[in-house]
């Protein structure tokens, strides 16, 4: 195969394409071409992402529309398909008159990646790679596990095997503490469905992921034996949405596993990297790039109280608004950060001057000063280009990076793909 064409959906500001682009450059071919991408941000009028994505990498193929409103005969035939969709309620319902099947929730942008594979038809993608947050695999409390068994079923009833893995970035040398859900699908009679043979191999060391980020078993929690994600052959996704897991006596699904035709096998595993370690201290900005932090980055006296509070242990009396007292408690946190491990997780309200109990904060090795970190030093944990997201403010560009993935995870599995595909 000479290249892949891949669409990217829920683009953010390129996550996925940055990642896959890399790729290419290391090897200095044009094996990833990213053919059309879509990024929708609902209920604002400025669409500051999908701004960000088209002055990178140009406004060709790029849509800036509600994906639901998107026929799938607009968006072209592609090898593989790429997105980081938004976690929520995955549930589904039958149609009033039980004559068309089932539908997914409203507003669920799952139910659009389903919708386009499904529409294809014969012109289905090969390869899917997705992410997700890491509860995914444990969400709703009331059935732990149903999202996730209803989209691998929804997939496996469109012919494709998928594996999944939490990956946290830091665990493999990447500068943030980052975990995520990530799930490859192969479809059937594909060259790399035909080649998993057994599944437990396929987990633990000839898998796409365990080749990128290799992993051994935990000492405890070996499962051999496949587990089935329909509690009878004739259910369909919404009787899994009602019935599955319903005592909510176990979490069916662990960090890592694979499910074909709708078994699936599934271990706790923890990771086995011997490699270097980029820690926080090594994206902090130096030299030049210190013109970027204005005084605004800065801790004043004012507010140091409040940010010491905020990060500060709590055991303290509370009422809600209904006069109801209650104990409130939580532990301390770092403060400052300490930089000579990986980060925290960024989120996507790490910008803002204001105190917040999950802003990082550092003390800057060159000055000593307490300050909050920097747009370009939130890329650099997130493993984008420098000053990708130039040109929007601060906060924005914060909110960015708390919304994005370690492009570093999407690189070393694009990797892995290629030495497959070629």
């Amino acid at each position: 195969m000479k290249n892949i064409s891949v669409i990217e959906l829920f683009a953010g500001v390129g996550g996925f394409r940055i990642g896959l682009e890399r790729v290419n450059s290391k090897r200095k071919n044009n094996f990833y071409q990213t053919i059309w991408s879509n990024q929708w941000e609902p209920a604002t009028k400025t669409q500051h992402a999908s701004r960000t994505y088209k002055r990178v990498f140009g406004e060709d193929n790029h849509v800036n529309e509600d994906i639901a409103l998107v026929k799938s005969s607009e968006i072209p035939v592609h090898d593989m398909l790429v997105g980081g969709f938004p976690c929520q309620d995955y549930s589904v319902a039958r149609s009033l008159n039980q004559a068309v099947g089932i539908e997914g929730k409203k507003g669920v942008l799952w139910w659009q990646i389903e919708r386009i594979i499904r529409e294809k038809g014969e012109n289905k993608p090969k390869i899917l790679f997705l992410e997700n947050v890491d509860r995914l695999i444990i969400s709703p409390a009331s059935q732990r596990g149903r999202d996730f068994a209803i989209i691998l079923q929804s997939l496996s009833n469109l012919g494709y095997a998928v594996e999944w893995r939490i990956i946290n970035a830091a665990d493999y040398g990447m500068p943030q503490r980052r975990r995520r859900t990530y799930m490859l699908g192969y479809l059937k009679d594909s060259s790399i469905y035909d080649s998993i043979k057994d599944p437990m191999d396929w987990i633990l060391k000839d898998g796409v992921f365990a080749s990128a980020f290799p992993v051994k078993q935990k000492e405890h929690g070996i499962y051999n034996e496949p587990s089935i994600i329909k509690q009878s052959p004739g259910d369909d996704l919404a009787d899994i949405s009602e019935s599955f897991n319903k005592k909510n006596k176990i979490r069916p699904f662990s960090s890592c596993g694979i499910m074909i035709e709708g078994k699936y096998w599934t271990l706790p595993v923890e990771p086995d990297y011997h490699g270097s370690y980029t820690l926080l201290k090594d994206v902090l900005v130096r030299g030049d790039d210190r013109k970027y932090i204005s005084d605004s980055f800065y801790i004043n006296d004012k507010d140091l109280p409040q940010w010491e509070y905020l990060k500060g242990s709590k055991h303290e009396e509370r009422k809600t608004k209904d006069g109801y007292t209650f104990t409130y408690s939580e532990g301390s946190m770092p403060f400052p950060d300490p930089i000579d491990k990986p980060s925290r997780t960024i989120i996507t309200s790490e910008g803002g001057p204001s105190p917040s109990r999950f802003k990082h904060v550092i003390c800057d090795p060159s000055d000593g000063k307490l300050r909050r970190l920097i747009p370009l030093e939130l890329e650099r944990l997130d493993m984008f280009p420098d000053n990708h997201t130039l040109g929007e403010t601060d906060t924005k560009r914060a909110f960015f990076m708390g919304n994005a993935l370690v492009c570093g995870i999407v690189t070393a599995v694009g990797e892995e793909l290629e030495k497959r595909l070629i």
